[in-house]
């Protein structure tokens, strides 16, 4: 194999495989990325079992071939290189891959395309296309809550799924057993009759890096064991998390009356300033509602207390509940519009959130005792 390439190209191509190689791997050759160079092409793959990246960009290609080398070195070595710079790589029959740019040369170790493995994706019968600006958001507007407590494996991941909501829709649900989101997209051509599917965390993570920036279109490949996405010359096939996602339907709430307007942007503010006072232990934010003032208190017996009022359109009975504050905070991160709309019960009972200006997501979040 012997190749040229600009830097700025093999670094970006770089950086989207490289993330999914875990630091620490017992077996050598997942610590790889596989190059394959041909057709004008070089294309990179990375694996860690459970995911597989592949991106392909344009090269200049002197003679085909393959072989694998450290991602992480392979990614070390270009970010340094200076802007601009036309990177040379060659394999030889000493079993190491020479990188040469300017009057930088490297020799790694390398290990033979044979033993890279192969993931294969199987058939993917229900196939559908959206933009990757709407499979961002769909992203965005639920990862927060994804679980990360082992145990319940079946939550660590982002439920997608069709749903008829007065029109079909393909849904994203994430909870943590703490606070709930829920995002929806009108259901693309093809995706009727698609498996409710669970995408594991790290998968999420990955797609999210790599779709922010898209503009174009993304298809998507579903079975009931992998999902495949595909989009500007990038792969990303994983498999999917066997378990059974719980009936969350169960928790949102339908018989909040007490609801309360509040500016989404003031109410992050406020909700950011009074936490300062919190602790890691008890992060608790205390939200008083009366006729027309919404008050947030923090009391920390270490460090002192906190409390800021709002202006906000209220005309139910007064109520005093408790929130965590960084789950407060990250709902309110979501909320794209000028105005949120808080639906209560009781100090007890889970509360509904959702965007004046955005129906198609929810947020539910328990309370806390404060």
């Amino acid at each position: 194999m012997k190749i040229t390439i600009e830097r700025g190209a093999l670094l970006k191509s770089l950086n989207h495989v490289q993330s999914v190689v875990e630091r620490r791997n017992t077996i050598p050759i997942l610590s790889n990325v596989l190059l394959r160079a041909g057709q004008g092409q070089l294309s990179l793959t990375a694996t860690d079992l459970d995911i597989e990246v592949v991106e392909a960009t344009t090269a200049d290609i002197s003679q085909d071939g393959g072989t694998t080398a450290s991602a992480h070195t392979l990614y070390d070595i270009v970010r340094k290189l200076p802007d601009g710079a036309q990177v040379e790589i060659t394999n030889g029959d000493d079993g190491k891959l020479s990188l040469q740019a300017g009057r930088s040369q490297f020799a790694l170790q390398a290990l033979p395309q044979e033993d890279f493995p192969a993931m294969s994706a199987g058939d993917l019968p229900h196939r559908f296309e959206m933009p990757a600006e709407a499979l961002a958001r769909l992203i965005d507007k639920t990862r927060f809550a994804i679980s990360t407590e082992e145990t319940r494996y079946y939550l660590n991941g982002i439920y997608l799924h069709m749903v008829e909501d007065g029109a079909p829709m393909l849904r994203a649900v994430a909870t943590d057993g703490h606070r709930l989101a829920q995002a929806d997209f009108p259901l693309p051509e093809g995706a009727a009759g698609m498996p409710g599917v669970i995408v594991p965390r790290k998968t999420v993570l990955e797609l999210q890096k790599l779709v922010e920036d898209e503009e174009g279109i993304v298809r998507v490949g579903v079975s009931d064991t992998k999902i495949r996405f595909e989009f500007g010359g990038v792969v990303l096939t994983s498999k999917l998390i066997d378990g059974t996602f719980p009936d969350y339907t169960r928790v949102i709430p339908e018989g909040n009356d007490k609801d309360m307007e509040v500016d989404g942007k003031k109410f992050a503010e406020a909700v950011d300033r009074v936490s300062t006072i919190s602790t890691e232990r008890s992060r608790a934010v205390k939200l008083n509602m009366d006729e027309g003032r919404l008050v947030l208190t923090v009391t920390n017996p270490d460090s002192g207390s906190a409390t800021e009022e709002l202006g906000v359109a209220y005309s139910s009975d007064p109520i005093e509940i408790g929130f965590n504050a960084r789950y407060l905070l990250d709902i309110a991160g979501q909320l794209d519009g000028d105005k949120a709309i808080f639906s209560l019960a009781d100090s007890g009972s889970p509360t509904l959130i959702r965007d004046v200006d955005d129906e198609s997501a929810l947020y539910v979040l328990m309370p806390m005792r404060v």
